[in-house]
C-alpha cells in the first residue's frame, strides 16, 4: 500500500513539475520575444505613436494614418475614393465615422468591429503582460513554417478570441499570427504574416503586413513612417457630437 501511494505521489509531483516547466518555457520564449523587439522598458517608454502607410485591398490603394496613445487610445483614418473613414477608441467607447454605411455622422461601432479596434489599441501586443491583461498562453511546440522553424504559442484573449503566434526560434520575432475569431456567430480564421522588420528608436517593428483568409490575400499593408512620442491631444479619440440638421425653411 505504501509503495502504491508513493508511486501515485511521485506521478503527481512529476505532473506538477512538468506543468511548471512548460509554463516557465513559454514565459522564457515570450521574454526573449520582448527582448528581440527592443526590451520591456523601451516598449513601455513609448507614450504615443503616429503611423502612416497604405493598404491594398482588392486592387485599391488606401492611404491611412494611425494615432495611438497610452493606455489604450487609438484613432485610424483612411481615405477611400475621396471619402475619409474614421475608427477610434477612447479607452471605453469604440466609435466610427463610416460614409460607406450611408452616414457621415459619428456612431457607436458594431460589436464585431469594436472587438478588433479594442485589441488594436494595445500598443505592446497581447504577449506583453499577458497575465495582467487576462489572457492565457500555452506553448504548443515547434513546427516548420515554409522552411523556417518557429515556436507556436496559443493565446486565448480575455474576450474569448484565439490567437496562434509563430515566433522565429532563432531571432524570437513574430513571423505570423493565426487568428480564430467569431463574427456574427461564425468562426473565421485569418493568417497575418509580418516581415521587413526595421529599427525605429531602438524598437524592431515590422513594416510589411499581409493578411489571408481562406488562403486568399485580402489585405496588404506597407508602413511608410513611424513617429514616436509626438504630441497627440486626447480629444481626437473622443466621439464628437452628431451634426445638427439644418432647420427646414418655412414655406
Amino acid at each position: 500500500m505504501f509503495r502504491k501511494l508513493f508511486f501515485l505521489t511521485s506521478i503527481f509531483v512529476l505532473v506538477i513539475c512538468s506543468l511548471a516547466i512548460a509554463q516557465e518555457t513559454v514565459d522564457d520564449i515570450i521574454k526573449k520575444n520582448i527582448e528581440a523587439r527592443g526590451g520591456y522598458e523601451n516598449l513601455k517608454a513609448v507614450k504615443t505613436m503616429k503611423v502612416t502607410g497604405k493598404q491594398m485591398m482588392q486592387g485599391i490603394e488606401v492611404p491611412f494614418t494611425i494615432f495611438q496613445k497610452r493606455p489604450k487610445l487609438i484613432r485610424l483614418e483612411a481615405t477611400v475614393q475621396g471619402q475619409t473613414m474614421v475608427q477610434a477608441y477612447d479607452g471605453e467607447n469604440p466609435w466610427w465615422i463610416n460614409p460607406f454605411m450611408g452616414s457621415t455622422d459619428p456612431q457607436k461601432m458594431p460589436e464585431d468591429q469594436a472587438k478588433s479596434i479594442q485589441e488594436q489599441s494595445d500598443m505592446d501586443g497581447h504577449l506583453v503582460d499577458y497575465k495582467d491583461k487576462g489572457h492565457t498562453v500555452e506553448l504548443i511546440g515547434k513546427e516548420d513554417m515554409e522552411g523556417t522553424e518557429v515556436y507556436k504559442i496559443k493565446v486565448e484573449l480575455k474576450n474569448g478570441d484565439i490567437r496562434y503566434d509563430l515566433l522565429d526560434t532563432e531571432y524570437f520575432l513574430e513571423l505570423k499570427t493565426i487568428a480564430k475569431i467569431k463574427r456574427q456567430g461564425t468562426e473565421i480564421e485569418a493568417e497575418t504574416s509580418v516581415s521587413d522588420y526595421k529599427e525605429v528608436n531602438g524598437l524592431m517593428i515590422a513594416h510589411s503586413i499581409e493578411t489571408k483568409v481562406g488562403g486568399n490575400v485580402v489585405s496588404q499593408i506597407i508602413i511608410d513612417t513611424i513617429e514616436m512620442d509626438v504630441d497627440v491631444d486626447d480629444s481626437i479619440f473622443t466621439m464628437p457630437a452628431k451634426k445638427e440638421e439644418a432647420p427646414t425653411p418655412k414655406q
